[in-house]
This record gives structure tokens, sequence and C-alpha cells, in this order.
């Protein structure tokens, strides 16, 4: 900005020119991206919540993102504007695991990358994250019984949960516990277990059986459909 221009005039001459076909091109591959991301997400993702729903918000918030950075890149007033914009907006997500906002994060990082025309660089990145979830869950126990949502529910208070734990883990190769609702009319319980096969799994049935016979089971293949 030489003396002579003045500050609104330095702020008229920073819009800049996006080229429509490069604009389209980065829309195109940003939806792919996202696309692809939330496939990943709905068959590896552990969220209790319904994976496939929350995995379709990921062409939405790349694109919008993606629009957000072509439009205001280079533009110190645009900027500015959206600063102004964001701070009268409050967004506020039921974000309830740490992996939902890391997929969300990567969600945004297409967006800002596709956004900023830096294409080769978050294809790049995208490729190696990628790699890096599909290798960490193919290295995982391949077995047709492992990362089961596992809910029960009684209507026994009187019902150790300790005793529910216990009859549980016992059979199980690993258990983590997701949820827990108790009140004086009913204990529901959710988990994420592996078992290493079917017959482990009927024990734990029967063990719970033992303990309420009126015991609602509930399995969930935990890993999804690609």
């Amino acid at each position: 900005m030489d003396k002579s221009q003045t500050f609104e005039q330095f702020l008229a001459n920073q819009v800049p020119q996006i080229s429509p076909a490069g604009f389209l091109i980065n829309l195109i591959l940003t939806a792919i991206l996202a696309f692809i991301l939330g496939r990943l997400y709905a068959k590896f993702g552990n969220s209790l919540s319904n994976k496939r729903v929350f995995a379709s918000n990921f062409e939405l918030i790349a694109i919008t993102t993606m629009i957000i950075i072509t439009i205001v890149k280079s533009s110190l007033a645009l900027s500015l504007g959206l600063v102004g914009a964001l701070s009268i907006v409050r967004f506020r997500a039921a974000i309830k695991e740490p992996q939902e906002l890391a997929y969300l994060f990567f969600t945004i990082a297409i967006g800002l990358g596709m956004g900023a025309d830096q294409r080769l660089i978050t294809l790049i990145g995208f490729t190696f994250l990628v790699g890096v979830i599909w290798i960490k869950n193919y290295f995982k126990s391949a077995d047709s019984y492992s990362n089961l949502n596992f809910t029960i529910l009684t209507e026994k208070p009187n019902i150790s949960f300790d005793k529910i734990v216990e009859s549980i883990s016992t059979f199980c190769k690993d258990i983590e516990l997701k949820r827990l609702d108790e009140n004086g009319k009913f204990l529901e319980a959710s988990f994420l277990v592996e078992f290493n096969d079917v017959g482990e799994l009927n024990k734990v049935r029967n063990a719970l059986h033992a303990l309420d016979e009126s015991m609602q089971i509930n399995f969930l293949d935990h890993k999804g459909v690609f």
C-alpha cells in the first residue's frame, strides 16, 4: 500500500480473482475426498451413535469450509468480515467422543487445503492419513465377533453392576464401558466388547441370564459394511 492509497482503497483492491474452472475442480475433489472419508468412518469408527448419519455431514462441512476459504483468502476485508460474522454466531455440536472430533478436523482440513488451492499437499496428506487408518485397523483382530456393541437392560436394580461386569469380562477378550444409565427402576449399560469366538458370546449370555432371566441383551456388529 503506497502513501497515496487510503485504507478503504487498499481493502477494496484486496478482493481476489477466483478462477471458475479451478474452483469447480476443487469443489469436485473436496466432495470426493469427504465422501471417501465418510465411508471410512462408517467402517472403522467406534462411535455408538449412527455413524452413517454422522458421516453424511462430511461433504457439507468440507465443501462449506472450502467455499469460505476460497472467498476470503488474500482478502483482508473479507477475512475481517468473516471474523465479525462468526463472532455473532454460536455453533453447538453434540460431539460426545474424541474420534468424532478428530474426523471433523480431518474433514475441515480437506476444505481448508482445497480452498487454499493446495491440491497436491491435501491429496498427499489425505492419502497418508487414510493409509494410517486402514493399516491400523487391518492389523487388528479380524475375528467376526470382535468390536461388538453390547447393550444390557435389567429391571432389577438390586443386581450389582460389578457382578454384571464380572460376568461379561470373564469370557471377553476385551471390554470397554461406553454408557451407564441407572435409577431405582432399571439399569442399562452399553459396552464395546471383543470375543475370540461365538462360543464365548453364548457363555456371556448364559451368565447374564443366570443373574436375571428377563434381562434384555443386544449385540450389534460395530464394524458396519463398507
